[in-house]
C-alpha cells in the first residue's frame, strides 16, 4: 500500500490524505529515490506532450513550417484557453496549411474562467481550438503534412503520424507500447500504460539527452529551452506548471498530466522524476512534485512556500488551511 505523500489540514487538523508514489531516476537508469510502488503502470496522459513533441522538432518539421518557440513551446501544453493560446493553435495550423476544423481533439470550453466568460459574453461559443490539447493536436497536424500525410484520422493508433510519436514515448520510456497497455486519452488520441520509474527515466533523458541520438537530443534541448522562455504556453495564467517553470527557468521542466500524475526533468542533475497520486488529485501531485525539486535543487523552503504549502482560502477570503508534503518525500 502507498504511503501517504501530502496532507489537508483545516485548522490545526489533518482533513484529507493524499497516498501515492514518487520516484527519481538518473539518466543511466539509476533509481535515486522512491517511495511506494514505483513499478505501478500508470496513464501519463498529458504529461508526456512533449516527448510526443519530438518528433516535430527533430524531424525538422518544425522549421520547414517556420514555427516560432513559442509554438514549439505551446505543442508541449495543457492551456487554458486564453486568446493567446487559441492564437497560437491557429497560427500552428495556418502554416500547415490548415484550420481548426482539421483538429479531433474535441470541443471544450477554456479552463481559465475570465476567458470563458469573454467569449460566452461575445456571443461566440467554443471550438476545439479551446480544447486544452489543441497545441499536441496542432503539433500532429503539422508534423503530418511536413511528411506529406494526410492528417485524417491522426488520432487513431496505426495512423502514421501516431505510430512515429509513439515510437518516440516507446524508445524515450524503454516500454514496449502496444495495444495490450493501450487505452483512449481525454483528447482521444491513445495513451499508454507505463511503469512509474520508467516516465521518470523518460524525462532523465528528455533532460539530459542521455541515450538518444544527437538528433533527438538536440530536439530535447530546443524544446525545453522553447517551454523556459514560453512557461506561459505550456498552462495559462495561476497554473502550477507556469508558476514553476516562471520562477525556475531553465533549471526545471514540469508537466501535470491527469488523475495525479506529474513529469519533471531536471537538465543540471540529469534526474527525471514521476509522481502519481493514488486518487488522482491533481493539487496533491503539485505539491509532492513541489518537494521533490526543491529538495534535490537545494532551494530555500521559504521561497517554494507557495508550491510546497499553498495555503486554501474560502469565499471570504480568510485562510482556513492548506496542503503540505509528509516526510515520506524525504
Amino acid at each position: 500500500m502507498d504511503p501517504v505523500l501530502v496532507e489537508v489540514t483545516r485548522g490545526d487538523w489533518v482533513e484529507s490524505r493524499h497516498a501515492g508514489a514518487a520516484v527519481v531516476v538518473d539518466a543511466a537508469g539509476g533509481v535515486v529515490s522512491a517511495v511506494g510502488d514505483v513499478e505501478q503502470a500508470v496513464f501519463p496522459r498529458s504529461a508526456v506532450k512533449a516527448l510526443l513533441a519530438l518528433p516535430l522538432v527533430e524531424s525538422g518539421a518544425a522549421d520547414r513550417l517556420g514555427l516560432s518557440e513559442a509554438e514549439i513551446a505551446f505543442a508541449c501544453s495543457s492551456h487554458s484557453g486564453e486568446p493567446a493560446h487559441v492564437a497560437a493553435a491557429l497560427s500552428m495550423l495556418n502554416k500547415a496549411g490548415r484550420d481548426g476544423a482539421s483538429l479531433e481533439c474535441g470541443v471544450q470550453w477554456p479552463s481559465h474562467t475570465g476567458s470563458a466568460r469573454a467569449l460566452a459574453a461575445s456571443g461566440h461559443t467554443a471550438s476545439a481550438l479551446h480544447n486544452n490539447c489543441s497545441g499536441k493536436h496542432a503539433g500532429f497536424i503539422c508534423l503530418a503534412c511536413d511528411r506529406g500525410e494526410d492528417p485524417a484520422g491522426y488520432v487513431a493508433p496505426d495512423h502514421p503520424t501516431m505510430r512515429a510519436v509513439t515510437a518516440a514515448l516507446a524508445d524515450t520510456t524503454g516500454v514496449v507500447l502496444s495495444e495490450a497497455n493501450r487505452a483512449v486519452d481525454g483528447c482521444s488520441i491513445p495513451t499508454y500504460a507505463v511503469p512509474l520509474r520508467a516516465l521518470a527515466l523518460a524525462f532523465a533523458r528528455f533532460g539530459s539527452g542521455a541515450g538518444m541520438s544527437t538528433e533527438r537530443a538536440a530536439a530535447a534541448a530546443r524544446i525545453r529551452a522553447a517551454v523556459a522562455a514560453n512557461p506561459f504556453m505550456v498552462a495559462g495564467t495561476g497554473r502550477f506548471d507556469t508558476r514553476l517553470m516562471t520562477a525556475l527557468g531553465p533549471r526545471v521542466f514540469s508537466k501535470t498530466g491527469a488523475e495525479g500524475v506529474f513529469c519533471v526533468a531536471l537538465p543540471e542533475l540529469g534526474y527525471g522524476i514521476a509522481v502519481k497520486c493514488d486518487d488522482g488529485a491533481g493539487r496533491a501531485a503539485e505539491v509532492a512534485t513541489a518537494a521533490l525539486v526543491t529538495r534535490l535543487l537545494g532551494l530555500e523552503q521559504e521561497e517554494m512556500t507557495s508550491f510546497t504549502r499553498p495555503e486554501l482560502t474560502n469565499w471570504n477570503g480568510i485562510t482556513v488551511g492548506g496542503l503540505r508534503p509528509t516526510s515520506a518525500l524525504g
